[in-house]
């Protein structure tokens, strides 16, 4: 997200109302690493329990303006912020019922851009909300650098929660802490496929585990075969010779589907009808594909076969 004409960056931090964006934008201003010469202007936009101590952030150099209501979150009011106070940076505590993605195409002051975004969210009552406002979280991860988790436990369903973001965002890192704000170590949950197996099988209802796991762990696919049943995508930015066989994903509700897959290639890809199943066996690269801007799993095909859709043709995460 850097941009070599930002000369003040924001750092936008976004969650639902008591998730703990407060908290983690005061712990943060007090840290010594976070320390810098210049004003930090710290704008929030929405009043939870937890309250800024304003007098005690002066003594780390950072100001605290409250924009209340959506209608004055404009760019003239900004731009009288930065003539106050000329900030070095900003820390942006935005209510995303306001539109995140309004936000992003918003106009800012001369020389503000968006630096860093993070999302903070109660493991709580994630799954609550989760279930109830999923184009809400969506609109809130899909451009995050950053998801914190925190006041988990290590019972819930943690690598749910983690799979459910990565499929929205797969570039983004994801943290979690336990109600003492102590980070919770995701040990490497054992595959319910046999990776050591000269054909990988991957189980229909395990495509999401493997996708997943394969966007993050490449390095110990690469070379390995896999076996799969996956539905025909084409588009026009592939070669003849290239198609994805894939699955629909939803991560909670109906409005939340799409289709996940990796790049696979072989001649025959140009006779493959879209929309049909094929069960599909290929050898695993990492390879630079311009359509993922940059590295990523690459499938060689050595064999594709027509197949039955499966019982349960969607993926679900979350």
């Amino acid at each position: 997200m850097s941009d070599f004409n930002i000369s003040t960056p924001v750092y936008l931090v976004t969650g639902v109302l008591e998730s703990g964006k407060t908290s983690f934008l005061d712990f943060t201003a007090k840290q010594d690493y976070f320390q810098i010469e210049g004003i930090t202007l710290l704008i929030t936009c929405e009043e939870g329990e937890e309250e800024y101590d304003e007098k005690e952030l002066l003594k780390y150099n950072t100001v605290v303006e409250k924009i209340e209501e959506p209608e004055d979150f404009t760019f003239e009011n900004l731009r009288v912020l930065h003539r106050k106070y000329h900030p070095e940076r900003v820390l942006l505590e935005y209510n995303p019922l306001w539109g995140v993605n309004k936000l992003r195409a918003m106009k800012l002051p001369l020389g503000w851009g968006i630096s860093q975004e993070i999302v903070i969210v109660d493991g709580s009552s994630y799954q609550i909300y989760r279930a109830n406002m999923q184009s809400l979280f969506s609109e809130m991860v899909q451009n995050a650098d950053m998801v914190i988790f925190n006041r988990c436990k290590s019972s819930d369903p943690l690598t749910n929660y983690r799979r459910g973001i990565k499929v929205v965002n797969p570039s983004c890192d994801i943290s979690f802490e336990d109600e003492n704000g102590d980070i919770i170590d995701l040990f490497e949950e054992s595959m319910p496929y046999d990776m050591n197996a000269d054909i990988i099988d991957i189980e229909d209802i395990d495509y999401g585990i493997w996708y997943v796991d394969m966007m993050d762990n490449l390095k110990k696919y690469v070379d390995k075969t896999v076996r799969f049943k996956g539905q025909v995508l084409k588009s026009r930015e592939l070669n003849a010779g290239f198609f994805v066989p894939g699955r629909m994903a939803m991560t909670c509700c109906a409005d939340d589907t799409q289709f996940i897959g990796y790049i696979c290639k072989n001649p025959a890809a140009k006779r493959l009808r879209i929309g049909s199943w094929v069960t599909v066996t290929a050898k695993v690269k990492d390879e630079f594909m311009e359509v993922y801007n940059g590295r990523g799993p690459v499938l060689y095909a050595t064999e594709i076969e027509a197949a039955e859709k499966p019982e349960q043709e969607l993926v679900y995460f979350g």
